[in-house]
This record gives structure tokens, sequence and C-alpha cells, in this order.
């Protein structure tokens, strides 16, 4: 078996586990892919695997790009600080530990309301700015998830054209 089918084979693998990253985020998966995507296309050197190589990299930086800009436009729009998403990410840290798999999701949606209504006083204002942020993140990872897949598309439409050469 060739180095360059090794490394293709790895390198959708990698794109696989940098989705996942991106639902559910332990690793940076936007960066995950934009590097594998990379190295992908140094390694096979063809003018086709660093054409895809590129564009995927740069669908990976887009979605990820896309995601934070959605997401801080809509916690501006609910006026949430900085302080309660941190306390969002440390719940989220302490859920992962503590209830499998959705712990991360639980711990940091709990985590923001709870920080929301100490600021703010009023469960429902706590609630409604907690769920609009909550809905916008899940938007952003909608979007930075659809990017991940298109790269994946490209990546895969690369092998194909370097190996039809």
């Amino acid at each position: 078996m060739s180095l360059a089918v090794i490394v293709s084979v790895l390198a959708v693998l990698l794109l696989l586990v940098g989705m996942v990253g991106i639902i559910y985020p332990i690793l940076p998966g936007s960066i995950l892919n934009a590097v594998t995507a990379l190295v992908w296309a140094a390694v096979l050197g063809s003018a086709a695997s660093w054409t895809f190589g590129v564009v995927a990299a740069g669908l990976s930086i887009a979605g990820m790009s896309a995601s934070a800009v959605l997401t801080g436009r809509r916690l501006r729009r609910e006026r949430i600080p900085r302080g309660p998403i941190l306390v969002g990410i440390a719940a989220a840290a302490v859920g992962f530990f503590v209830v499998p798999f959705v712990g991360v999701f639980l711990g940091f949606a709990l985590g923001l309301l709870g920080a929301e209504w100490v600021r703010r006083r009023d469960l429902a204002a706590a609630w409604s700015a907690s769920w609009g942020a909550l809905k916008a993140m899940g938007l952003g990872i909608l979007v930075e998830l659809v990017c991940a897949m298109a790269a994946l598309a490209v990546l895969g439409a690369g092998i194909v054209a370097h190996f039809q050469r």
C-alpha cells in the first residue's frame, strides 16, 4: 500500500474526528480539519491535492469563522457578557465528568442559566437570554458542521482527482 493511500485514509478519518470535535467540543474540530487538509495536500504534493486541500482548509476556516460571528453577534444582542459564558464553560467541564456524553451540553446550559439568573436577578429574563444564547450556539455549530462536511466532500473529490492522474 502506498504512502498516498495511507495518508488519504488517515486524512478522511481525521476529518471525521474533527466533525465529532465540532459537535462534541473536546478538541478544536475545524482547526484539526484545516490542518489535516493542508498536511494531506503537502504529503501528496500534486496540483490536484493542493487545490482541493486548500479549498477544504478554507471551508473549515470559513465554518469556524461564521460560527464565531453568528454566536458572538447573538450573545451581544442578548447582552450576555463573558462572565456567564465562562461559568457555562466551567460547568460544561464539570458536566463532562459527571454525566457521560450529554454532560458537556447540560453543564453549559445550566451554568449559563445560573450565572445569568444571579446576574439579572430575574429567572424569566435569565431563561430568555440563556435560551437565545443556546440557540445561537446551536446555529453556529450547525454552520460549522455543514462547512466541515463540505470540506470532507472536497477532500474526497481531491483524493479521486489525485489518483486519476
